[in-house]
């Protein structure tokens, strides 16, 4: 389908505002979302907004309560190791098949990363890194050609993204992620898949860690119970 043909629709609309807004923290978790608002706020109906919602819902960005609301998810430690755990094996399973995928186009995009990610280091620049890093990552998975495999992860990447951020928040921590994102760059260039891959594991499971000990800093609210 011709993409300058494609329709997009109001509902389309409001479900890429929240999805984004709920992506870069405009909502934090647990914090409600309510109907009547957005509605004044975007100049739509609430019929496309219960849609949108009502698809977040499936991708597990927002949930349902019957008679109290819908609310951004509020996430445990358990779901961050869950969420990590799925996102080493899909990374890793793209990064090992990389040299299949690799064009020369790929190959300018992942150096083009590499000079990215000193220039927000060097410039103590945060959310330019990890506007460098989510792209990078998303750029690993295209490289496993599998068109399942990347929607899964899209939906694993916009989770991520709301506590991105608390990874990198010692000093120690952005150094080492500038260094081990410049080697896992290099080795899928190379071509050492298997390398790469190890360092990507590597990568994460500190991401992971840095997270989970910054946990209480991260903005929740709590949802309602029944």
């Amino acid at each position: 389908m011709d993409k300058s043909r494609q329709v997009v629709t109001i509902k389309q609309q409001v479900y890429q505002i929240l999805r984004d807004d709920i992506c870069n923290g405009v909502y934090a978790p647990g914090q409600q979302i309510y109907e009547i608002e957005l509605s004044k706020n975007l100049s739509v109906s609430r019929s496309p907004i219960r849609e949108a919602l009502r698809q977040l819902a499936t991708e597990g960005l927002v949930v349902e309560h019957p008679n109290r609301g819908t609310y951004v998810k509020d996430y445990s430690p358990k779901d961050i190791d869950d969420i990590y755990e799925l996102r080493t094996l899909l990374e890793s399973y793209a990064i090992t098949n990389s040299s299949k995928y690799l064009t020369p186009e790929i190959r300018q995009e992942l150096l083009s990363y590499s000079a990215d990610f000193k220039t927000c280091y060097n410039n103590n620049d945060l959310q330019c890194y990890i506007r460098i890093d989510a792209q990078l990552h998303n750029t690993i998975i295209t490289l496993s050609g599998n068109s399942l495999l990347i929607s899964t992860y899209d939906r694993i990447a916009a989770m991520v993204s709301q506590f991105r951020r608390f990874s990198l928040q010692s000093k120690r921590r952005f150094d080492d992620s500038l260094t081990e994102h410049t080697q896992i760059i290099q080795n899928i260039l190379e071509g050492n898949g298997e390398e790469a891959a190890r360092i990507n594991r590597e990568h994460l499971l500190l991401a992971k860690d840095s997270i989970l000990n910054n946990f209480d800093q991260l903005p929740q609210k709590s949802i309602p119970s029944a």
